[in-house]
């Protein structure tokens, strides 16, 4: 009777590990989470699809596996893609498949919180995806102005936990 307890118990465990990596996830840990981020919203990892909640860092392998990192506790991530054409629907940010409309381009960028404190004010390009990547403080409320060539898009925005990360509703006019 233990041998055939014993050989149950290594077929269960042969079993569970063998399925191990078909569809759940892993938890990552990185010292540097902004620089991972960078890394994806600039194409410099090729092999893989990321995309970014207000919370995680979801990392896609070529087998379907998924690896999630946790994003600080303390700031927010969000991606913005001024446009003055055409823009797409978007909530959680893609870093390896949202293209904007303006692909390395300048603007100048003015963000303050609710309270009137200067959070942002910088001559910022958007990467060759159309984004402008920000790490904010998280929970709180901002007006943003944005600026280029003339043309000027003032907009509020916020960093709860139910909050986007991906922004593509601010037209420049």
């Amino acid at each position: 009777m233990k041998i055939k307890l014993s050989l149950f118990m290594l077929l269960a465990s042969v079993l569970l590990v063998a399925c191990s990596n078909d569809s759940i996830s892993q938890e990552g840990y990185t010292e540097d989470i902004k620089e991972l981020v960078h890394e994806y919203s600039v194409g410099d990892i090729k092999d893989e699809t990321a995309s970014i909640t207000s919370e995680e860092l979801i990392v896609t392998n070529s087998d379907k596996s998924e690896t999630i990192y946790s994003l600080p506790e303390d700031e927010f991530f969000v991606s913005i893609a001024p446009y003055i054409n055409e823009t797409h629907p978007c909530t959680n940010h893609s870093l390896t498949g949202c293209q904007g409309e303006m692909v390395e381009e300048t603007f100048n960028v003015f963000i303050e919180d609710m309270e009137g404190n200067v959070v942002l004010e910088d001559t910022l390009k958007t990467e060759a995806n159309g984004f402008i990547d920000l790490w904010l403080p998280r929970d709180k409320t901002y007006n943003i102005t944005i600026n280029h060539n003339g043309k000027k898009v003032k907009a509020k925005f916020s960093t709860f936990e139910q909050d986007g990360t991906c922004i593509t509703t601010m037209q420049l006019i």
